[in-house]
Parts: C-alpha cells; structure tokens; sequence
C-alpha cells in the first residue's frame, strides 16, 4: 500500500524534532511492512493545500496527517470527502482525536501503528456542512481560546499555562447569553455560559474525548450561567475528567440539533475542533454515521473488527 504524510512542521512536538530523521525512519517502518510512504513537511500556513493535494493522488492507499488538532481536523474533512482512509499522528498539545483513536502519543511509535493498523469506517460531524471529529462549542470555551491566543508564549507548556490564565481573566466577567435548541421538533430556550456538541458522546474519567467511534450520536452539553467560583471549579472538573457528573452541565445524545443564538453580533466566534471560526446565527450540527474512514492501531482494530 501507498501512503502520503503530511507533517505540519508548525506542530509542536515536530517543532523540536529533526523531521528529515523523522521521515527516514517512516520509511523504514513502512517499508518493513511492504508499504511505500511519501513524507511532505509542510508549513501549517498552507496545510489545506497540501492535504487535498496528497489526497487526490493517483495510486493513494492512505493519507496520514501530523499535527495538533487543527491539522488533524483539516485533514478528517479532506480524508471525508476524498473517501481516503486517515492515518493520525499527534504531534500538537491535547490531541484529542489521537486519544479517541488510541493512537500512541510518541510520533515514531503512532507510525509505527498506522505501519501495522486496520482501515475502519467511524462517525464524523458537520456544523452547517463544515466537518469535525472533535467538537464544536460556543460561550466560555471560545472565549477562553481566543483570550489565549492573544497571548505570546512558546511550546506545549507555554501554551497550557496560557490556558490558565486565560481562565483566570474568563472568571472575571463569565459568558451569560440566549440559545434556542432544538432537537427532534423539540425547542427549548436557555440562558446558558456555554454550549459543546461533541462528535460521539465524551466518555468520563478522562479529558474530554470519545470512548466510542460509531455510536451515530452527537454529545451535547450545556453549562448553565456560571458564577466566577463555579467556572473555576468546572475547569478544574474537565481537566481532572470529573466535569460529565457535575450539577452545572446538562447532557444529552441526539443525531442532530440546531442551535439559534436571537442576540448574535458580529464578531463572535465558536470553537471547530480546537480552532476559532466565525459563529453563525444558526448552526445546525449532526453526525454521519461510520462516513469517515481511518486506519486503527492495531489494538484497537483488533477490538473493533
């Protein structure tokens, strides 16, 4: 089988490795499986590009992306609509689709894995057509990224103490607004701090991510308004991956659902899988059922299949 990688050399992890070494030893591990790999680092600038590019070549039995979550995201929804199979290799801060994956976190060793993995069908997600694996949030999350990403700081553990400090300056004056949802004909209407819909429900006892990768269901979960105290508190539940039993948060599962916001203004931003968009008026989000096709480490295909 021929695979392509894209590496996006703006990731983390890849900033402070030598990735022509990197490359190298990929092509031995996939070569010793009778696999070819063509290896592409690319500046996460033109990331988009480059994904699509390796996903409309002729003889492509595999694409396999390397990056935080934005990159992974771009290329779940290249993968999706090239009908690719995807390889991931974490190689940003949370790497949250690699976890749900189970996909190891040390880049050489997530090689390894796709090298000897198994192509499965799993869900993926749209917010008003534009997919994600992860999540889609507004309110206090999207706050939080976008005071961080204000803010200067270098590498992994820059970037994570940015966090917090962007959760002490949230705490100050929390998100307070309107949202209508709706789901199955049914419409409710809500003062809320924040809203995620997660692609598959979040499993509990971790960070936030999937434990299950076909379930056909979004995760939806709603913060009530929120108290300085009690978003301190709740941040400290997700980390510790305790947030789903908490009384602030309200939950459910459904295939789809369509949130209205009846005082947007310009300017305000939702969360697609760890990356600011634009937020519009009305989103409406659901899952595709087993639409995106990614290649499991072996455990785990083992498992499933």
């Amino acid at each position: 089988m021929h695979f392509i990688a894209v590496l996006n050399r703006g990731g983390g992890t890849l900033r402070t490795m030598d990735v022509g070494a990197l490359c190298e030893q990929a092509r031995g591990i996939f070569g010793a499986q009778g696999h070819t790999i063509d290896c592409r680092v690319v500046s996460g600038k033109h990331i988009g590009m480059h994904l699509r590019q390796a996903a409309s070549s002729r003889g492509i039995d595999g694409l396999i992306a390397a990056g935080g979550d934005g990159t992974i995201s771009a290329a779940a929804a290249v993968a999706f609509g090239a009908g690719v199979p995807l390889g991931v290799v974490p190689a940003g801060t949370m790497n949250l689709f690699a976890r749900a994956l189970q996909v190891p976190l040390s880049v050489p060793d997530a090689f390894k894995a796709i090298a000897i993995g198994h192509v499965e069908a799993v869900d993926i997600a749209s917010a008003n057509g534009r997919p994600f694996v992860h999540h889609f949030s507004v309110g206090l999350h999207a706050q939080l990224v976008r005071t961080r990403n204000g803010m200067s700081f270098k590498g992994r553990v820059g970037k994570m103490l940015a966090g917090l400090r962007s959760i002490a300056i949230a705490a100050a004056d929390p998100p307070n607004f309107e949202a209508e949802l709706r789901t199955l004909g049914r419409l409710e209407r809500r003062r809320v701090s924040g809203i995620a819909i997660s692609n598959n429900p979040f499993g509990q006892g971790h960070i936030p991510h999937a434990d299950e990768l076909d379930s056909g269901l979004l995760g939806v979960y709603v913060a009530e308004p929120l108290s300085a105290a009690a978003l301190v508190r709740l941040w400290s539940d997700v980390l510790l991956g305790r947030w789903l039993s908490s009384d602030m948060v309200t939950q459910r599962t459904t295939p789809q659902i369509t949130l209205h916001f009846p005082r947007h203004r310009r300017g305000l931003r939702a969360v697609l899988d760890g990356e600011l968009i634009r937020l519009e008026r009305t989103v409406t989000l659901q899952v595709h059922p087993r639409a995106l096709k990614v290649i499991l480490p072996q455990t785990l295909a083992g498992k499933e299949g």
